[in-house]
């Protein structure tokens, strides 16, 4: 019996746990392979967020800019967000059926600047317009450079 109890106990603990509010948001990162297309025929403004992985401030605004649910709800409406590793050697990068290496790929996107981690793209596909975001930014920053891009977009 006391078996019972504690198996039961454990099972509704996990339900718990495990439940998620269906109105929860979350973003939906792309590869850019995927994720370039999705932009495009929805006409969206594409987000990179080149990162690293040895990177404390990517890591940071991992967890405090881009789980915050306003900053979610902004990006699930009007970007395809893309996460970009440049260290990554084996990836290759498509762009209107060009090739590029992550080195390469990375030097289209930063212009040849080298801006350092976290740095954030912002593309607008429709006016062919790159916006350059360097650094961490704290959701409050962030969503003041969302709308500014919104806005540019428009």
């Amino acid at each position: 019996m006391y078996m019972l109890k504690r198996i039961t106990l454990m099972f509704s603990l996990f339900l718990l746990f495990s439940y998620k509010n269906p109105t929860d948001e979350s973003l939906k990162w792309y590869q850019w392979n995927e994720g370039y297309p999705l932009a495009i025929k929805g006409k969206k403004i594409i987000l990179v967020d080149a990162y690293t992985d040895w990177c404390g401030w990517c890591k940071k605004m991992d967890k405090d800019t881009y789980t915050n649910p306003e900053v979610i709800k902004k990006l699930n409406k009007h970007f395809v967000v893309i996460k970009f590793n440049p260290e990554l050697r084996d990836s290759t990068y498509t762009i209107d059926g060009q090739i590029y290496s992550a080195r390469d790929f990375y030097m289209q996107l930063s212009r040849g600047e080298i801006t350092g981690f976290p740095t954030t793209y912002f593309i607008d596909p429709q006016k062919k317009s790159v916006f350059i975001d360097p650094g961490y930014r704290d959701a409050a920053t962030f969503l003041q450079i969302l709308d500014k891009v919104i806005d540019d977009a428009k």
